[in-house]
């Protein structure tokens, strides 16, 4: 009867060990743009100490609601693929692609307003930004 009411009492308690939130911190290393259609980089470090990073963005698609759509970043390597594609793109001419598994990112000249990007996570969400938020988006990714 002891061992009965003991192990009622234990398995709850060892069940709620194994749940916990597998990111351990999240921070903010830079807001691109902020407002209505902000873009954003982050850090999340995980209890394991893994480190993977997310750029996070509003999709210009949806305008009725506001819907944040997110790449994810496995590892600083992948990271660092995204800022040789913007820097690659900024020596480039108009319609140069940067294309990677999930997402490509697109220059687009324009005479009056300058340089844009457009940026195409997969299907869903699409995003563009200028080559001043671009330039942000470099030197932040080069201090890491």
């Amino acid at each position: 009867m002891k061992k009965i009411i003991l192990s009622l009492v234990l398995i709850p308690i060892a069940g709620i060990a194994g749940f916990h939130n597998s990111i351990g911190y999240s921070s903010t290393l830079v807001e691109v743009r902020g407002g209505e259609w902000p873009i954003s980089l982050e850090r999340s470090i995980s209890y394991s100490d893994d480190t993977t990073y997310s750029l996070l963005f509003r999709d210009q698609q949806i305008i009725q609601d506001v819907v944040m759509d997110t790449i994810a970043f496995p590892n600083l390597a992948q990271l660092k693929y995204l800022e040789k594609a913007l820097t690659a793109l900024k020596k480039g001419t108009n319609g140069d692609i940067a294309r990677f598994r999930d997402y490509s990112i697109n220059r687009a000249d324009i005479k009056r307003n300058g340089t844009w990007y457009v940026l195409h996570h997969r299907e869903w969400g699409v995003t563009n930004f200028e080559q001043q938020q671009a330039d942000i988006l470099i030197v932040a990714i080069r201090k890491l």
